[in-house]
């Protein structure tokens, strides 16, 4: 541990000047304690604010503190319920929202959150701006328009039911934030200083790329309904500082210089626990952690081989050697938790012989350095690491060593971010990509898969112009018709047929469900998460040593 706190103290402006905060046993419940400073250690640091792209995990934290939404998601019972909008209705086949907002809400620069600044922020992400590059958001579809029926009431409209749209006025990506912000060009959005929101927090100043200090608004006035807190945030000051090594973020946690950190390692857990020290595991209740194939490569063009490739991963052995049981076994596209999830283990058995026997069938035989070959070419496949996910390069560098039993070259790349987000567009260069996405709603399967969303297969019709062919109509009208059925029980159908459909074409590898997972001091109390595990601090207090 000594050698692991020289280094963290040692980092330039990593922690400076902070002195050891106290690690002693937890502290007697009691009364909430106002005021203190929180230091927070977060993996990685957000690049952009733009709410529609805070999918992020370091984004959505620093969202999660200075904005509000129109409705609160609770993340035990999953209901929706009252925030910035009072009270709402929906029209029988979704196509029709009003929401009633609280009156007297600002955001901090002091321009009303009313019905017209609640308009323009959903007019942007659900049409976009191309002139400001700001993106339409994954979680809204079919919108039509807004309309302003006095100043604090709001109607949307949408050309074809949007049963998600409730839901997603809960989520990051829709943060309310001030018509100044959404003037600003998308690429000013990487700068904290210049997103005006309404929550709890605001920006006091930043360190791009190292640290963020936010400070409590102390009018802050407009909580979750249902919150356990209401009133200002009870901490004065949170302090996100950017820790990318996990060796320095828990030496830091344990060794008293920090209070909290996100992105724990499986292996670490039980020593963070055995110190006294608190673990957090809350769930990301979407598309689990997963292997995605581009069927535009040639190489995984074929139903045989990616079925192989899906026989020949071993899952378990993922789980049980990288991780811990806070990271299921994956049973299906989406996690046990998840809104519509249906139980396929029986089609995602690892059976080594049957994928061996698959790739003879399909014409690959094994070459003399142990790499199969079809026509002249070998079987050999890439992907990049993504540090967003727990443990990436570990699950598949492990991936690799089982493919190679089969005769199949995985290579693992880094890259900086610039290749790989260019790379990971190009199914010729990227046949292989991992993938997992957080949203408790049956809307997340299309949201991952979707041409126009994530579009993780990379289809025809999204982003990538590099994809020469490759479209899968069923899958589409499948995704759309989940994003517009307004009956609930048909919808969750649709997303049982979907799961179905992309296991059954062998498009995806489940893996693991993937929390998020933070460790903190004995003497954080209210630590709170959103219903896919971002971090709030709007409740929480430090108990006196």
């Amino acid at each position: 541990m000594p050698t692991t706190r020289r280094r963290l103290l040692a980092a330039p402006a990593l922690l400076p000047a902070l002195a050891a905060i106290g690690t002693r046993g937890a502290a007697a419940q009691g009364a909430p304690v106002r005021g203190g400073t929180l230091i927070y250690l977060e993996q990685q640091t957000y690049t952009n604010l733009y709410p529609p792209a805070g999918g992020h995990y370091p984004a959505g934290g620093v969202l999660n503190q200075i904005t509000d939404k129109l409705t609160y998601q609770n993340p035990q019972t999953l209901e929706i319920e009252p925030w910035i909008a009072e009270s709402w209705t929906v029209n029988a086949d979704a196509t029709e929202y009003v929401f009633r907002l609280r009156p007297g809400v600002t955001f901090s620069d002091g321009t009303p959150l009313d019905a017209a600044a609640v308009a323009k922020n959903f007019d942007t992400y659900g049409r976009g701006n191309r002139d400001l590059r700001h993106a339409v958001s994954e979680v809204i579809t079919n919108y039509q328009r807004s309309e302003v029926v006095d100043p604090l009431t709001v109607r949307f409209a949408f050309r074809a039911p949007s049963p998600g749209f409730l839901q997603g006025t809960s989520v990051i990506g829709s943060g309310l934030v001030s018509p100044a912000t959404l003037a600003l060009p998308f690429d000013q959005m990487g700068d904290a200083t210049k997103i005006i929101g309404s929550g709890p927090f605001v920006v006091a100043r930043q360190v791009l790329g190292r640290e963020l200090v936010l400070n409590a608004r102390r009018d802050y006035a407009w909580g979750p309904a249902k919150h356990p807190h209401q009133g200002r945030a009870l901490l004065d000051t949170v302090r996100i500082i950017v820790s990318g090594e996990d060796s320095v973020r828990v030496g830091a946690l344990l060794s008293g210089q920090a209070h909290a950190a996100r992105q724990i390692p499986a292996f670490d857990e039980n020593r963070i626990q055995g110190r006294g020290f608190q673990v957090f595991a809350p769930p990301t209740r979407g598309v689990n952690n997963s292997i995605t194939f581009r069927p535009d490569n040639p190489l995984v063009a074929e139903l045989a081989v990616r079925r192989a490739l899906l026989h020949g991963t071993n899952a378990q052995e993922v789980v049980d050697t990288l991780f811990s049981p806070n990271y299921p076994k994956a049973r299906s596209v989406i996690a046990s938790s998840a809104q519509g999830f249906v139980d396929l283990s029986d089609r995602l058995t690892y059976d080594p012989a049957l994928a061996v026997r698959l790739l003879e069938e399909a014409g690959w035989t094994m070459g003399p350095n142990g790499v199969r070959q079809k026509d002249g070419q070998e079987l050999a496949l890439t992907a990049y690491e993504s540090p967003n996910y727990a443990r990436s390069k570990d699950t598949l560098q492990l991936i690799a060593q089982q493919w190679a039993r089969l005769g199949v070259r995985f290579s693992v790349m880094a890259g900086d971010l610039g290749s790989r987000t260019v790379d990971s567009l190009d199914p010729a260069k990227t046949p292989v990509a991992p993938a997992m996405v957080g949203r408790a709603d049956p809307d997340v399967i299309r949201s991952n898969y979707h041409p126009r969303t994530r579009n993780m297969l990379l289809q025809t019709g999204g982003v990538s112009r590099r994809v020469q062919s490759f479209n899968d109509p069923a899958l589409n009208a499948l995704l759309e018709a989940i994003a517009a059925e307004p009956e609930q029980a048909k919808r969750l159908a649709l997303v049982a047929e979907a799961q179905s459909l992309i296991i059954d074409k062998a498009y995806a590898v489940p893996l693991f469900e993937e929390p998020q997972v933070f460790a903190a001091a004995p003497r954080v109390r209210g630590f709170g998460f959103e219903a896919v595990g971002r971090p709030s601090f709007y409740g929480t207090w430090l108990a006196a040593r």
